[in-house]
Parts: C-alpha cells; sequence; structure tokens
C-alpha cells in the first residue's frame, strides 16, 4: 500500500488552451472512466506493439479488473478534449518515489503538449516525494525525448526479452518546480 495518500491537488479540474483545441480539461479519473482509459490505452499502445512485434504487452493484456483496482492504490488522471478522454496517467507513491505509468495519448491527440501536461500534472500530485522515476520500451524514442525534455535522466535499461529492453528514467523532485 501506498505511504502517500491519495489525492494532493485537482480539487477542480485545470483547463488549458492547447494548439488545435478549444479547451484541454484535465482532471482526476474515476473508476467509472476505467472503460474508456482501457480502451484508449489499448489503442496507444498499439505503436509499441508494432515496435516490438509483440502484442502481449502488459498494456494490451491489462484487464479492466485490474485496471479498476489501480484506481485505490494510484493516482489516475484524464486529459478530456471535445469531450471524450484523449489521454491519461498513472501514478503511486512509494518510498519517498512518484512511480509513473501508462502515460498515453490518442494518436489523433498527438503532438500537441498533451502528453507533456498530463506528466506535469500528476507530478504536481506527489509534493512529498523526493524523485520520479519511470519506464518505457528502449526503442521508443519518442517517448525517451519527451522524458528527457521534462528532466528525466536515464538511469539504467533491463533486458525483458532478446527483442525487448526497458529504460528507467528519474529525476529528483526538485528538478519538476
Amino acid at each position: 500500500a501506498s505511504r502517500y495518500p491519495p489525492p494532493f491537488g485537482l480539487r477542480q479540474p485545470l483547463r488549458l488552451n492547447v494548439r488545435g483545441l478549444n479547451v484541454l480539461t484535465i482532471e482526476r479519473a474515476l473508476p467509472e472512466d476505467a472503460h474508456a482509459i482501457l480502451a484508449l490505452q489499448k489503442l496507444a499502445y498499439q505503436s509499441e506493439a508494432a515496435l516490438y512485434n509483440d502484442w502481449s504487452i502488459p498494456p494490451l493484456t491489462q484487464t479492466i479488473e485490474s485496471l479498476i483496482e489501480e484506481f485505490s492504490t494510484s493516482i489516475i488522471l484524464k486529459a478530456v478534449a471535445e469531450g471524450q478522454i484523449v489521454g491519461s496517467v498513472r501514478a503511486r507513491g512509494h518510498n519517498h518515489t512518484c512511480e509513473i505509468g501508462r502515460l498515453i495519448v490518442h494518436p489523433a491527440f498527438q503532438r500537441r503538449g498533451i502528453g507533456s501536461r498530463l506528466l506535469k500534472t500528476i507530478e504536481d500530485q506527489f509534493p512529498v516525494v523526493s524523485r520520479f522515476e519511470l519506464f518505457t520500451g528502449s526503442k521508443s524514442e519518442n517517448n525517451i525525448r519527451l522524458y528527457q525534455r521534462a528532466s528525466y535522466r536515464v538511469t539504467r535499461t533491463q533486458s525483458l526479452s532478446p527483442a525487448v529492453s526497458i529504460t528507467y528514467l528519474e529525476k529528483p523532485a526538485n528538478a519538476a518546480l
């Protein structure tokens, strides 16, 4: 169980202007959003699966039940534009570390800064941690660039199979300010 009680912030939805959109809202996701988030996750991770020629990666095989369970241990945010969920991210605090995962943006809404804003907003939900950590596929150059622009540094790479390696990145919490 997390030592950091969810939710610190986002008492009100965060409204942003984003290129090509009238309004983007980032707010706390609720368990009733789970089906839409899981569908978006499975769409967003198709490119990762193709990159590795592996459609059995965990984001594509996650069940609705396991996602709903995450609502009790993680903060899950959603980005809403044009009446639909177009992005999401989740994180949990553990041993003074915020572990960030499953940052997703609908393919039709990518390259508009939504991923960067979700990342910053989820970091803001964990004001008492000392560092942030996340991981992505080692071949996912766009993801690695996004994280490096947000001050994350590569800390290690772990081989999962001959074809798949994971790159871990982290940054001190004070770099988020």
